[in-house]
């Protein structure tokens, strides 16, 4: 088995396999990081596909494995695919709304060999998560918390953070200390798919984010060793990229449901590359050979001003999706940087965006198999 940095060209292996099991899911949410054309994906992988992927993944070296979608507990053959990840030696983690979980079924993933189960909420209340989700999950997600305490699994709790419920962070945290929480993470949405086409919507004030940010700050220092919380600030109030995936193809592979190889999860968008399939070839090829993983390895692609920038090997130019989404050019450097050319493409949103229109003023569109449904805005 190869370890991970052992390739014989140079290149390092990658760390973690995202397994995107299926883009179909009993929510709705307003965020939603599935493909907009999501009916391209519906020819998903079989359950001895995905044991070959798992299996190619693991003697490249990858570790660090979730299950991933949409929503993964659609899949009824999740409880086997945990097992072969336990057998293979990976370390693996259920990325999970919570919706198709019971007790039975938790119970048959902790005897498989699940490592790791991260739950989303979408608020603190029943009107707002429900609002968010386009369903009616909240008490369900409650339910799913308790249990995931009871099988002795650490408490990782995820919200998603936007306009629409950036408010109630505080409340969202004493609901992670109720639930005996581990682990919180408040991540603000980054705006790719659903999320992008709702930004209006959906990208908080500066002076939101910024008081969110000061009570997880809180948070951390009165729950040190009880409970930790992690902040994400959105890029689009950053003046440096975010170091996407620690570099294109560096550490992380993403694999679609429908078998596409992708160096992350948002990369489908990107035109003029043609994302390999692990049905028609190797992981091994896929990840040190093909076109599109070798696309934005190194720095020869870099455009000023990252080519000579002293911090183009901490950031890697910031996120190609996201300079392909602002700039159209995925080669240019991540606009939310305050050095690109670009950069007031990104403060022009955020003043554009600033403008709060009353409640119900705006329509905004949810994920609905692949057809964009309009929604009231407001809660």
């Amino acid at each position: 088995m190869q370890t991970a940095g052992s390739a014989s060209n140079g290149q390092t292996n990658p760390l973690w396999l995202l397994a995107e099991l299926t883009y179909r899911c009993p929510l709705q949410c307003l965020y939603c990081s599935n493909p907009i054309d999501y009916a391209k994906y519906q020819n998903e992988l079989t359950t001895e596909e995905w044991m070959r992927v798992l299996q190619e993944g693991r003697a490249m070296g990858a570790t660090q494995l979730g299950f991933s979608g949409g929503e993964p507990l659609v899949r009824k053959d999740l409880v086997e695919l945990a097992r072969e990840a336990r057998r293979l030696g990976y370390y693996s983690n259920l990325i999970t709304s919570g919706i198709g979980m019971d007790e039975p079924r938790i119970a048959a993933l902790k005897e498989a060999g699940l490592d790791h189960i991260q739950l989303s909420f979408q608020a603190n209340t029943p009107e707002v998560n429900d609002y968010i989700g386009g369903a009616k999950t909240f008490e369900r997600k409650l339910a799913m918390a308790r249990l995931i305490k009871h099988y002795d699994y650490p408490m990782v709790m995820n919200v998603v953070l936007h306009r629409q419920n950036i408010d109630q962070t505080e409340e969202i945290l004493q609901m992670a200390e109720e639930l005996e929480a581990d682990y919180v993470e408040l991540a603000n949405t980054q705006y790719y798919g659903w999320a992008k086409v709702n930004r209006s919507q959906l990208l908080p004030t500066r002076e939101q984010v910024e008081r969110a940010e000061a009570i997880a700050h809180d948070y951390q220092e009165r729950f040190k060793g009880r409970m930790k919380v992690y902040y994400v600030v959105p890029d689009y109030f950053e003046d440096r990229p975010k170091p996407c995936m620690a570099g294109w193809g560096s550490v992380f592979l993403n694999v679609a449901p429908d078998g596409s190889a992708l160096p992350c999860h948002a990369a489908h968008q990107l035109p003029g590359l043609d994302f390999p399939n692990v049905r028609d070839a190797s992981l091994h090829w896929i990840w040190h050979e093909s076109p599109a993983f070798n696309a934005f390895r190194g720095e020869d692609w870099m455009k000023e001003p990252c080519r000579t920038c002293p911090e183009r090997a901490k950031d890697f130019g910031g996120c190609r999706c996201q300079a392909y989404m602002l700039t159209g050019d995925a080669a240019n450097a991540d606009p939310v940087c305050s050095l690109s050319p670009q950069h007031d493409v990104v403060l022009n949103a955020i003043d554009e965006d600033q403008v709060v229109p009353p409640a119900g003023q705006l329509p905004m569109f949810r994920s609905n198999k692949n057809s964009r449904q309009f929604v009231e805005s407001g809660v």
